[in-house]
């Protein structure tokens, strides 16, 4: 595959790395910002951001092997996810995807992201790093479809 093109305005990649890096600080758990990114991008279909975070989750050490090998599954890997985890990727997967309400007004109280979901992960996080998850799950996605958007291939270094 060929990249459509590799022109991305400097300060939009700069304000994107910014906003990621202040979302993954604010959420403090490298493991679970990983495991987040890897599961927009599985659902966004981004190859560039799968290769880049499959890596960096490896080489960094900050998720077990079961955990990529069965993070498409999650939801049926047992004890391999714990509460937390489980609760935000089902808020990730959510926020991707954005069908589960059952209001399409902004704010209307059912929302896109079912009240259910964001209760559950509301459980496991407090506001700040609530806030900070959601922050990231919109960084990834905002990146996942430049990089679809623009067929910029894994590993590639012109982007």
């Amino acid at each position: 595959m060929t990249a459509r093109t590799t022109r991305l305005d400097d300060g939009v990649r700069a304000a994107l790395r910014a906003a990621g890096a202040a979302a993954k600080k604010g959420l403090a758990d490298p493991g679970l910002a990983e495991l987040v990114q890897i599961r927009a991008s599985q659902l966004n279909h981004c190859a560039f951001c799968l290769d880049m975070h499959l890596a960096i989750a490896r080489k960094d050490g900050v998720v077990s092997e079961a955990q990529l090998d069965l993070l498409d599954a999650w939801e049926e890997a047992g004890d391999v996810f714990d509460a937390r985890e489980r609760a935000a990727l089902e808020l990730t997967e959510a926020v991707t995807v954005l069908t589960g309400g059952t209001s399409q007004a902004c704010g209307s109280g059912g929302g896109f992201v079912p009240d259910e979901v964001y209760e559950r992960a509301a459980r496991h996080f407090d506001a700040a790093k609530l806030a900070h998850l959601i922050g990231l799950i919109t960084v990834i996605n905002s990146w996942n479809r430049l990089m679809v958007g623009r067929r910029i291939p894994p590993g590639s270094t012109e982007w």
